[in-house]
């Protein structure tokens, strides 16, 4: 059994959350493994709550979250001709173009609950970047996918590294987390690869100019603090933070990535490699990535589903 097929077959095996089943899907979408992800997209689609959210396990609170779902649902359509997923793609847009709760600018809220002691559920979380944009760039509001983007990093970028903040309270007006919690900068660089790439296919000359602009500062900021063997530390500017392969492989997708489709200088495949040649050393027997962000609370080193499908994507566009 080859290493991609051994990393698959992992992640299958874990237990997953709305966004960890949309990551895991999307993974698969962009590894072109057809059958697969369709049947991930209607598993999605089979908890969809009422309101829209897709994927939604029992106590989820989550806002922006299952909307990481929304584009495998829609290409789900788009293969099979299957209304149950048109309807159900439609049904998740609209939850985000008019039920979810937002800041008074417009930036929507991350969970309904705050996760934090002291703190409202107002929030605005650098994972956001990944979870709500892309789906909507997909389903043609590029204009709010952009307004999310740009929005997320008007409340969390760090003026001085320009990197990402991890997460804002607007209700108080305060950081929950003010650290550059590498994950997060991970999501909103897939994030803008996505929305980017539909910029380009619609002719929005200006949006992908900013987009890619925004995305080599982050990616030029995250590589300043990698380490020689690739990877990142938890907090990218805090070197007595465990280290974490979760965030370097998102960094190395968006790297070959641009490369592939031809915006970005082909000098950062070397950053690219070393991310994974590093981490194909932490794949154990059973195809599980060691030495990542584990989940379910991502304060500590364990395994994870969204690592299982950032290896996943980085490979398929490796490849590519």
């Amino acid at each position: 059994m080859n290493l991609h097929t051994r990393v698959k077959n992992a992640m299958l095996s874990m237990q997953r959350s709305s966004w960890e089943q949309g990551f895991a899907a999307q993974s698969l979408l962009e590894a072109g493994d057809t059958e697969l992800f369709v049947t991930m997209a209607h598993e999605a689609v089979i908890r969809q709550r009422e309101d829209g959210r897709l994927g939604m396990l029992s106590g989820e609170s989550a806002i922006t979250d299952p909307g990481a779902n929304g584009e495998a649902v829609w290409r789900a359509y788009e293969v099979t001709e299957n209304e149950i997923f048109k309807q159900a793609a439609n049904k998740m847009l609209e939850y985000l173009m008019v039920f979810a709760p937002h800041t008074e600018d417009g930036v929507i809220y991350h969970s309904e609950v705050s996760y934090h002691e002291g703190f409202t559920s107002k929030q605005l979380w650098s994972d956001s970047g990944y979870m709500a944009p892309p789906f909507l760039a997909v389903m043609g509001e590029l204009n709010e996918a952009t307004k999310q983007i740009f929005g997320l990093m008007n409340y969390l970028r760090d003026d001085d590294t320009g990197c990402m903040f991890h997460i804002f309270d607007a209700g108080s007006g305060k950081f929950v987390r003010r650290k550059l919690w590498a994950t997060g900068n991970g999501w909103t660089l897939l994030g803008i690869a996505k929305v980017l790439h539909e910029a380009k296919i619609v002719g929005d000359v200006t949006a992908y100019k900013t987009l890619l602009q925004s995305g080599k500062e982050i990616l030029d900021c995250m590589l300043k603090f990698q380490r020689s063997d690739g990877i990142f530390h938890d907090i990218l500017d805090e070197p007595d933070s465990f280290t974490d392969g979760t965030s370097a492989l998102m960094c190395a997708a968006f790297i070959y990535r641009g490369i592939s489709e031809g915006w970005l200088d082909r000098k950062y495949k070397q950053n690219a490699d070393q991310i994974r040649k590093t981490v194909a050393k932490n794949i154990d027997e059973l195809g599980i990535i060691r030495g990542v962000c584990g989940a379910p609370y991502f304060m500590s080193q364990g395994v994870s589903a969204e690592a299982q499908a950032a290896w996943l994507m980085m490979d398929a566009w490796a490849k590519k």
